[in-house]
């Protein structure tokens, strides 16, 4: 039993330092940080506003613990991408609103700092929300152009089955040939 705890111990340790050196990881950091600040400032002038704060910023450490733990490929029933952007979309939407309230009520000056960190928060999920769209991060290939991969036959010149429209079908002979085209581009 000690010696399973030990080894996971390190591994765990690293997931956690590896994630948290990832652009996803700074951003989820830093979402937590900031609402952290945000929260304290709040409570210090208007527990009303603090809410907010408090519910992104478990959310923010549920997706981060998702996400360094690599459980979001392991719980495949949720759309983690999906999931990620309506809740980073959601806040940066909330943030902007609440701040700028805050900012039109003047109160304090610990309200006044936690209305300029909420609008600078919500630029930082709105970038959050802009990398993790996840219609963003499909990417298109491209049909393949070499004449090689095409349904053609190799060779230096390209042949097809024509209709010849001067010879009637029920004339004999019949009005189906075979041409050959000339070297195939």
């Amino acid at each position: 039993m000690a010696d399973s705890e030990r080894l996971s111990a390190p591994g765990c340790w690293a997931a956690c330092t590896n994630f948290s050196r990832t652009r996803k990881g700074i951003l989820l950091l830093a979402e937590i940080i900031f609402c952290l600040v945000i929260l304290i400032c709040f409570s210090a002038s208007t527990p009303g506003y603090s809410s907010l704060s408090v519910v992104e910023m478990i959310l923010a450490t549920i997706f981060f613990v998702i996400y360094m733990c690599d459980l979001h490929t392991k719980i495949q029933i949720i759309n983690w991408p999906w999931s990620d952007f309506f809740r980073t979309l959601i806040a940066a939407i909330l943030y902007l609103i609440t701040s700028i309230v805050v900012l039109v009520e003047r109160g304090n000056a610990s309200k006044i700092i936690a209305g300029v960190l909420g609008l600078i928060v919500s630029c930082l999920f709105g970038y959050d929300a802009y990398i993790t769209f996840p219609l963003r991060q499909q990417r298109h290939t491209a049909a393949p152009t070499d004449p090689a991969d095409g349904p053609y036959p190799k060779g230096d010149t390209c042949s097809a089955w024509t209709m010849d429209p001067l010879k009637p079908q029920n004339e004999g002979g019949g009005s189906l040939r075979f041409e050959i085209l000339g070297p195939r581009l």
